[in-house]
């Protein structure tokens, strides 16, 4: 016996019954190209605010008068919110079609936007936040969805390819246009720039977007379901997030990581008992779809948490202003630009498999080159290393895409597309902690030799945590009046022991990418990616 809350949709069975097989488009409605340009306007608005934040948290937490905590809720509560629902809002997608809840999604956000920029008080920002995280996760498997439906087999790719691009641009951009923003507009600024963003993308979805579905959509919710892994997914990146705060030993650490363990093993049990689950665990048979979920996770675990550090590395190893690093990290977004529609077309001509294998390892080995960086490296060294790994990511981003949605079964693009998404943010998260407590350890282990063969002042072993938690983010705990000689000493042993910490980070990313590509090597094309051409359109 299920508990669940079964919605009548008689009429819905019938449109898509009537609906028969897709005819191509002549018109502008519905129109693929068009669809993707509709669609990408609102994943770049998405996108954009996932790294143009970051550059406005200073601002705001001194013009709010914020504490450290609220500012870090101002990006916590957003990722959790993301990654919470993304899975729950691709079955929606799937339930009532991708159209409807992608232009909420649009509306939501930029809404959500407009009130952030308004805020007068730091919990309001919170609040809006965690609504944008919602309302971005409604938006997100709905594109990959629309995409999904609405381009043929031998055109999904390219598509995906372009989608990726409009991803790397913007993620290159947030930066950028962040950081000038701020200095020159407000903070607020960077929040308001989502409003006409935003309408623009609703325009050209209600004159653009079709409705797709497929005669047997779900046609239910799994309450149970949803609350089990919303519950299980918030525990983990909550537990990921707080490690390096309360350490990986901590009890309130493994409570979390033991709640989230409990609900997904709780989530798995009740989804074999529910007749219309939230995931069908069926879809996981598939070992090429499973094999591109962990492929998600592990990419995202050696990009995102290696990328952590480089932001640190640039700005306080080397001085530079969050424009400038935004700058010197084009070399990585711009041939993620750049490779996403190439890997579109050899991942059509070749399938899935070599790319996917190839560009892992181009990120491994770009990973094993940045290891190797020191304080005194050229801008031209790093960029070669940074261009490699965009260049590997490339057909990763896009073919592991292809491999978990064109593997799903068309009614359920909606759950694979949020599946991608919620890989990626568990990979990212899991990837930041970890890399980050091998930092840490690292740090930890050489800095009181470090500080000892530089001849410098002994300190006490409250002054060297205290000031090794500085060094982890390259900070040089140089203390107010000291001799330039002192200082200069002081800020060598710090730079030093930061990139023998990033290093080792970074080696252990590379390691992660080795495994990826020999996971990678169990993927190939979707068995269902020609489904989206014969797509019901309502």
């Amino acid at each position: 016996m299920t508990s669940q809350i079964t919605v009548d949709d008689q009429d819905d069975r019938a449109l898509a019954k009537e609906s028969g097989p897709a005819q191509p488009r002549t018109g502008l409605r519905g129109h693929p190209w068009l669809t993707l340009f509709a669609v990408a306007i609102g994943v770049m608005m998405v996108t954009l605010d996932g790294t143009i934040v970051a550059v406005a948290n200073p601002a705001i937490q001194k013009d709010l008068g914020a504490s450290l905590a609220d500012v870090q809720w101002i990006t916590n509560g957003y990722l959790l919110a993301l990654a919470v629902s993304l899975i729950t809002a691709g079955k929606l997608g799937d339930r009532f079609g991708h159209r409807q809840t992608f232009l909420i999604g649009i509306a939501g956000f930029a809404v959500s936007s407009a009130i952030i920029g308004f805020s007068s008080g730091v919990e309001l920002v919170i609040g809006f936040r965690v609504a944008q995280g919602v309302f971005g996760a409604l938006l997100m498997p709905a594109a990959l969805g629309l995409l999904r439906a609405t381009f043929p087999a031998e055109k999904l790719n390219m598509a995906i390819g372009i989608w990726g691009m409009v991803i790397g641009a913007s993620t290159a951009a947030g930066p950028i246009v962040g950081g000038l923003l701020v200095e020159n507009v407000s903070w607020q600024s960077v929040f308001f720039i989502n409003v006409p963003v935003g309408i623009v993308a609703l325009a050209f979805g209600l004159f653009i977007l079709v409705d797709h579905r497929a005669e047997n959509a779900p046609r239910s919710f799994d309450i149970p379901g949803i609350l089990l892994l919303s519950v299980a997914m918030f525990s983990l990146i909550w537990a990921l997030i707080k490690a390096s705060e309360w350490g990986w030993g901590d009890l309130k650490t493994l409570l979390f990581l033991g709640l989230s363990v409990l609900c997904f093993v709780a989530f798995a049990l009740w989804e074999n008992r529910v007749a219309e689950p939230l995931i069908p665990l069926g879809m996981f048979r598939s070992l090429p779809l499973s094999a591109g979920t962990v492929l998600m996770v592990l990419m995202a675990f050696a990009f995102m948490g290696g990328l952590f550090f480089v932001t640190f590395y640039l700005q306080n190893i080397h001085g530079m202003s969050p424009v400038d690093s935004g700058l010197h990290l084009l070399p990585l977004t711009g041939m993620m630009i750049i490779g996403s529609p190439l890997a579109g077309i050899a991942i059509t001509k070749v399938g899935p498999r070599i790319p996917l294998v190839a560009g892992m390892v181009a990120t491994a080995t770009a990973c094993f080159g940045m290891a190797q960086l020191t304080p005194q490296t050229g801008t031209l060294t790093m960029s070669l290393w940074f261009a490699l790994m965009g260049f590997g990511l490339a057909p990763v981003m896009v073919g592991a895409t292809e491999v978990i949605v064109g593997n799903a079964p068309l009614e359920l693009s909606g759950v694979a597309g949020g599946l991608q998404q919620a890989a990626m943010q568990v990979g990212g998260s899991l990837g930041t902690a970890v890399l980050g407590a091998v930092m840490a350890s690292k740090v930890d282990s050489v800095f009181g030799d470090n500080w000892a063969a530089a001849k410098l002042p002994p300190l006490t072993p409250e002054q060297t945590d205290l000031a090794a938690k500085g060094v982890q983010v390259g900070i040089a705990p140089v203390p107010p009046g000291a001799p330039d000689q002192v200082a200069r000493a002081i800020t060598g042993v710090a730079h030093d022991t930061f990139v023998s910490g990033m290093s080792t980070a970074f080696t252990v990313a590379a390691v992660v990418a080795v495994l990826a590509a020999i996971v990678a090597s169990f993927t190939k094309r979707g068995a269902n990616a020609a489904a989206g051409a014969g797509a019901a359109h309502i």
